[in-house]
């Protein structure tokens, strides 16, 4: 008959426990049936909170896994009392929210049912405003999604009608190898080499100029065809200078054909 391995704690029927109380194995914490568990009366494995009946939790009273929450039975919430997933608020159904009360996902507002949204009690998507069904407004109870405004001038367009640039390469932070660091890097950051680089922070011009240098052509200029495009506003927000001619989208031109004068604005 094979012999248990001893327990150091006492009055514990699993094995291996340092812990006393324990019916299961490998426990430094009190009273838990699981195994693995530094923290106290937990039915799940490898808890450093209590009363869990999943795992991998530093909090307590979690039915979900790998929270640092409390209450949660959703998993990965620094949140208390989520059903969802990765919350760092309270009692949401949603996942991955930083607002409270949400039953949809992605929100830093509160009490959406949406997706997406800093503003609050919205059914609709990326909402700024509130109590929007819509999607993308900034407005309160809105049922009608708004036409965007560009260039400080408004559009007939809604969001899903404009050919949109990408920003892949644009960043504020990014991280240096020690291989592509200048000597100005190295010594505004003297112990680079114990992390073999260094993170490095621009400014929102110097961030647009590495931008505008690094994307294609084919990328500047969807910002050129841009309704409404004024090179001006462009480079007082961005920094960057640009040619006016590039770019005729919005605009409104004169032509005359045999004697006759048309007007006429380019898509």
């Amino acid at each position: 008959m094979e012999n248990k391995k001893k327990n150091t704690g006492i009055d514990n029927t699993g094995e291996n426990n340092s812990g006393n109380g324990n019916s299961g194995n490998w426990n430094s914490g009190y009273e838990n049936s699981g195994n693995w568990n530094s923290g106290y009366w937990n039915s799940g494995n490898g808890n450093s909170g209590n009363w869990n009946s999943g795992d991998g939790n530093s909090g307590n009273w979690n039915s979900g896994d790998r929270n640092s929450g409390n209450g949660n039975s959703g998993n990965w919430n620094s949140g208390n009392r989520n059903s969802g997933n990765g919350n760092s608020c309270y009692e949401n159904s949603g996942n991955w929210n930083s607002g409270y009360w949400n039953s949809g996902n992605g929100n830093s507002g509160n009490w959406n049912s949406g997706d997406g949204n800093s503003g609050n009690g919205n059914s609709g998507d990326r909402n700024s405003g509130y109590g929007n069904s819509t999607n993308r407004s900034s407005g309160i109870f809105c049922s009608e999604e708004e036409t965007v405004r560009m260039f400080n001038k408004p559009t007939n367009l809604k969001w899903e009608e404009i050919d949109h640039p990408h920003f892949n390469e644009f960043y504020l932070n990014k991280w240096i190898s020690e291989d592509e660091m200048t000597d100005e890097d190295k010594k505004a950051d003297p112990e680079f080499y114990v992390r073999k680089g260094c993170l490095k922070t621009y400014t929102w011009k110097e961030a647009w100029a590495n931008f505008w240098r690094d994307t294609s052509e084919e990328n500047r200029q969807k910002f050129l065809n841009l309704p409404n495009f004024d090179s001006e506003i462009f480079e007082e927000i961005t920094g960057i200078k640009v040619n006016q001619l590039q770019s005729l989208s919005g605009k409104t031109v004169k032509v005359e054909i045999d004697g006759i004068s048309y007007e006429a604005t380019i898509k």
